[in-house]
């Protein structure tokens, strides 16, 4: 397996948002605003480019809060 570029496209993307050029989509989308959006777009584009990235965390990685209920049988 050949050695993979460490932060390549990550570095790219997050170089073009600093510089206030990144955009949402194409070229002629939105421009991004977000710094979590940001990095959303850049390890989404390392994972389509093939670089070992961290695993998304789904919804269900969030920890739900809330009442439970205590039904007795």
């Amino acid at each position: 397996m050949a050695a993979r570029k460490k932060g390549g496209k990550t570095q790219k993307v997050m170089h073009e948002f600093k510089a206030g050029t990144l955009h949402s989509g194409s070229k002629k989308g939105p421009r991004v605003t977000s710094r979590k959006q940001a990095i959303a777009i850049a390890l989404s584009e390392a994972r389509k480019a093939g670089e070992s990235v961290p695993r998304a965390r789904g919804r269900s990685g969030k920890k739900r809060q809330g009442k439970r209920s205590t039904k007795k049988r």
